[in-house]
């Protein structure tokens, strides 16, 4: 009997929502397979987005800095937090409203497209604070914030990322930044970014997906906004967190796949099967005894890997997983000893 390739993730999702920084490049360097993947899923008809919470790059510019690390992108393909954030504040506020702004130009901008008057001080007529991450944020533009927010003015994050991958390694990002004010101030802000849904939601229902997969490298922000908005997610082990990361993650922040990369983006794709306390995968299995769980196949084998995330998704939904997981071979090895 011929048997018929597993499809590949290109298949099985109709949209791809993309995160950037840590997944397509770092900084200014490109991410190994991450150019090559984006154009197999183009040339497979599967629709692109990408959601980024980084509040420095307005989508034009997002799209040229992508381009320098050989992804081809237009802005018209991109959700940025800072529109997000922008969209809320003309929704609350009306047009016209005076924010400040806590961060750069391209925030500035984008809060102007919106029909709201953008300022970098503070003055009585300041309604709203919006904070985005920029690389020449300083103590005096912090301030200003933290002399609107305790007059009363709200207050917006575009994201709350404590790290920003960088070529060097990790950065502070917005997160780090905001956490300053909160600390100056004891407010805490509405967050317009991931991991709050709406930029996945707002993104798949633009481009009428039906079936969008999220695409991240932390779990904190991208794979939880895509479990609270419902999506499947994947996790690339190219940016902030690992596998043991996944594996031990509040079920908010426990991804549905897990790849090294996005190389195999294109190759067939083996999903899990789950029977009672076994899930098979292809050739390899696991299967959950008494809270630990023991694999059939190489630890690092992504087929591996999501036969345990099934298992967690069946045997541990509500809290986070503290079992061990055990080499099949190692088990017996231990059985044979104690024989």
């Amino acid at each position: 009997m011929i048997r018929r390739p597993h499809p590949s993730l290109l298949d099985l999702y109709d949209a791809l929502l993309l995160d950037l920084d840590g997944t397509l490049m770092h900084g200014t360097v490109p991410i190994p397979h991450a150019a090559g993947a984006v154009e197999r899923a183009r040339a497979a008809g599967v629709r692109l987005v990408f959601a980024t919470n980084n509040a420095s790059r307005t989508p034009q510019q997002a799209a040229e800095h992508l381009a320098l690390v050989g992804v081809d992108a237009e802005p018209a393909e991109f959700v940025t937090s800072p529109q997000v954030a922008s969209r809320l504040l003309a929704e609350r506020l009306g047009p016209g409203a005076k924010v400040l702004v806590v961060g750069g130009p391209s925030l500035a901008e984008q809060i102007r497209l919106e029909g709201l008057e953008a300022t970098f001080e503070d003055e009585r007529e300041v309604a709203a604070v919006v904070q985005g991450w920029s690389p020449d944020l300083n103590w005096e533009r912090l301030a200003e914030g933290s002399y609107a927010i305790r007059r009363g003015a709200y207050w917006m994050a575009t994201n709350i990322d404590a790290t920003l991958p960088t070529e060097r390694g990790m950065a502070p990002g917005n997160g780090s930044m905001v956490a300053a004010l909160r600390h100056a101030t004891g407010v805490e802000p509405d967050v317009a970014g991931k991991p709050e849904p709406g930029m996945f939601t707002v993104a798949a229902q633009d481009i009428a997906a039906r079936r969008p997969l999220i695409v991240g490298d932390r779990l904190d922000t991208d794979i939880e906004g895509a479990v609270r908005a419902g999506m499947d997610s994947l996790l690339v082990l190219t940016g902030v967190n690992t596998v043991e990361d996944a594996l031990r993650a509040e079920p908010v922040r426990r991804p549905t796949f897990i790849l090294p990369d996005l190389a195999q983006l294109a190759a067939p794709f083996a999903l899990p099967v789950v029977d009672g306390d076994e899930a098979r995968c292809g050739a390899v299995s696991a299967t959950w005894s008494g809270g630990d769980i023991t694999i059939n196949g190489p630890a690092q084998d992504p087929r591996v890997l999501r036969a345990v995330l099934a298992l967690l998704a069946a045997h541990s939904a509500e809290a986070a997983w503290d079992g061990q997981l055990i080499e099949a071979g190692a088990a017996a090895k231990q059985a044979a000893r104690t024989s």
